[in-house]
């Protein structure tokens, strides 16, 4: 079984009235290549006649931004031409890639009729052969995403990759493999990962034991490179986000929203973006 090397618990850094919790990067841990970013919004309710998401036209080049919306919606809209509203249970997966600008607001009906909202937003790095490739957009409602039920109740939603024999809804670019996991109290789950591959491991609720370490809401898990086993054990009922992949094991230069390998790279794609380069957006 794999050692853990560290956990790191998700910060408080509120967006507006957005409950939001950032778990990577934080004072503790930059990345854990390719994933580079999470932000864990809510939960919370909204009132009725509220203002929704705050995300309003931004720009992204050099990675990709995969959204678990687990309660709430979102209304995607990009200037590559692609809009579309997905509601709780399902995901968002977007290939900033050579560059676009995007919108993730909260929809005309959820505005209006309020609700509970939880957000789960992870940035994954593209490596530097398709950083410049074209963007791409795809959103999945909850029906959309493949499911295994294994011994005990467990529900893993696949999104990409292979789960129990569940091949994920996406094929991304890279081999990233991603899902969230349904746990009830008293589950026990053994996972095989290679050694060499990153774990991305982030309880969204309740507490869990892995590999013998009690870990619990709002804590990401790190662990070393020396197993090729996760037994997970459920506490309590749980909601878990698990991800992992091969490192790509390349220079990081991060500004804002861009993600490249340089500096010069990050200076080009501020100029391709105040040129005009990332298409016109039309609110």
């Amino acid at each position: 079984m794999r050692t853990i090397k560290q956990q790191h618990r998700a910060i408080s850094a509120p967006i507006a009235d957005l409950t939001t919790y950032r778990a990577l990067p934080t004072d503790s841990v930059e990345h854990i290549d390719p994933f580079l970013f999470l932000n864990h919004h809510g939960p919370q309710v909204y009132r009725a006649n509220n203002n929704g998401l705050p995300f309003g036209p931004h720009p992204h080049r050099g990675f990709e931004t995969v959204t678990f919306i687990l309660d709430g919606d979102i209304l995607h809209k990009d200037s590559s031409g692609h809009e579309s509203v997905i509601e709780a249970g399902g995901i968002q997966w977007m290939t900033a890639g050579s560059g676009l600008i995007h919108a993730e607001v909260s929809s005309d009906n959820f505005k209006k009729q309020g609700g509970p909202l939880e957000i789960l937003q992870l940035w994954v790095n593209l490596p530097a052969k398709d950083k410049m490739t074209t963007p791409r957009y795809i959103g999945l409602q909850k029906n959309e995403i493949p499911t295994a039920t294994l011994d005990g109740g467990v529900v893993i939603h696949a999104v990409s990759g292979q789960w129990a024999g569940t091949a994920g809804a996406v094929e991304p670019l890279a081999d990233v493999q991603l899902a969230w996991l349904e746990l009830p109290a008293g589950a026990n789950i053994t996972l095989p990962i290679a050694a060499d591959r990153s774990i991305f491991f982030y309880v969204v609720r309740g507490s869990l034991q892995v590999n013998g370490t009690t870990t619990q809401d709002r804590q990401l898990v790190e662990f070393n490179h020396d197993g090729d086993e996760l037994t997970i054990q459920a506490s309590t009922d749980a909601v878990l986000l698990l991800g992992h992949a091969q490192p790509f094991q390349e220079p990081i230069v991060s500004y804002g929203p861009f993600v490249m390998n340089t500096e010069a790279e990050i200076q080009q794609a501020y100029r391709d973006y105040q040129r005009g380069a990332f298409g016109s957006w039309k609110g």
